[in-house]
């Protein structure tokens, strides 16, 4: 019913945002090789007013803050709340697609969804070490999670009700992540930046599957199309909400965009978005759920309905139709997981105590 093969790619729009990637990773290599505001300066007896110049120096100066460099407190809790966020959320979010990999309509469907959740497994692990170099552990970040203290994106506690879920996911949730993520490549702290490279690279092949999925089933049956429609009816406004809220109502963005951890605003990321989507959307042939939706042409880019910001609260708050479903799922794998946390644990003091062994 599905279709199994994968269809020409020649309509697929460009969307420029790997590019975007490369040019940070650029960026970032030839930051490496210049010397930074305060470079061979002893700031070992430095006051705290003299640190917070040399830290504000660097960000003012493109250069990366690194794991040993002096940086406020506030600095460190937001950076750590923002990757332990975006951690947690790789982590959970294997489970609305790991929903499917056992009903994939094919082996070769069921290979890509496998590698994708695995993938997404791999980047949340990714994220953990970042977090770590700001001095808090990856336990204390999970126990965090687990007992509600820290939040992960909330798109996640929608449910994968069909097959074409998947790719609304890949197109719509994935390509909302890489709009979001890209402009990280060129966070002020460089070990989330570093992060950042890696995994964007590897979304946009996420994306471009979900893409793929979608524009099978668009160009399949009429039951076919209007399942793919379906999900993207229900899939868009979620996605949209994934930028968070209003510039007006947001707590964290100004300061984050002054420390140059993030580069553009919830709006401005959110209508990029919007934008990208109109295109892509016209090639697969399925139409976005806003009657509102049009160009204007005095702002050169599109009007649109906002998503309901009252129900992303309510979800945040843990009454999402899946909130529960997700963290009880999360809490069981930690638990059915401790054995082999714990065989790590003791091969790795095992191999440590051999290697400060006398030689025989």
């Amino acid at each position: 019913m599905y279709g199994n093969d994968f269809s020409d790619a020649s309509d697929e729009p460009a969307g420029g945002l790997i590019d975007q990637v490369e040019a940070a990773e650029a960026a970032l290599r030839a930051a490496a090789t210049q010397a930074r505001p305060g470079a061979g300066v002893d700031l070992s007896e430095a006051s705290e007013s003299d640190l917070d110049y040399y830290f504000t120096a660097v960000i003012e100066a493109d250069q990366k803050i690194e794991p040993r460099d002096w940086m406020p407190d506030s600095y460190r809790k937001t950076l750590i709340r923002q990757i332990a966020q975006h951690a947690h959320s790789e982590i959970i979010g294997m489970q609305p697609e790991g929903n499917w990999i056992s009903r994939a309509p094919s082996l070769k469907r069921k290979a890509i969804l496998l590698a994708k959740v695995q993938d997404e497994a791999g980047h949340g692990l990714y994220l953990y070490a970042a977090a770590e170099t700001l001095g808090i552990s990856r336990d204390e970040l999970v126990d965090m999670l687990l007992e509600g203290r820290q939040k992960y994106s909330s798109i996640f506690n929608y449910p994968t009700l069909t097959w074409a879920d998947v790719g609304a996911i890949g197109w719509l949730v994935d390509g909302a992540a890489i709009v979001n993520q890209v402009p990280l490549c060129r966070c002020s702290y460089g070990p989330y930046a570093r992060a950042m490279i890696r995994v964007c690279k590897e979304e946009s092949f996420h994306q471009r599957q979900g893409y793929e999925i979608l524009h099978t089933l668009s160009h399949g049956t009429p039951d076919q199309q209007a399942m793919a429609q379906d999900a993207v009816d229900r899939w868009w406004y979620p996605s949209l909400a994934m930028f968070g809220p209003p510039d007006t109502d947001s707590t964290h963005s100004a300061q984050s965009m002054a420390w140059k951890i993030k580069r553009f605003s919830n709006d401005e990321l959110r209508q990029r978005f919007v934008d990208m989507c109109v295109q892509q959307a016209g090639f697969l042939g399925l139409r976005l759920p806003d009657p509102d939706l049009r160009w204007n042409e005095q702002r050169q880019a599109h009007d649109y309905t906002q998503p309901d910001y009252a129900e992303l609260m309510r979800v945040i708050k843990g009454d999402g139709p899946c909130n529960r479903q997700r963290i009880d799922h999360r809490r069981r794998a930690h638990t059915d997981g401790a054995w082999v946390r714990a065989a790590a644990t003791a091969y790795a003091a095992k191999r440590a105590a051999r290697t400060l062994e006398p030689a025989q």
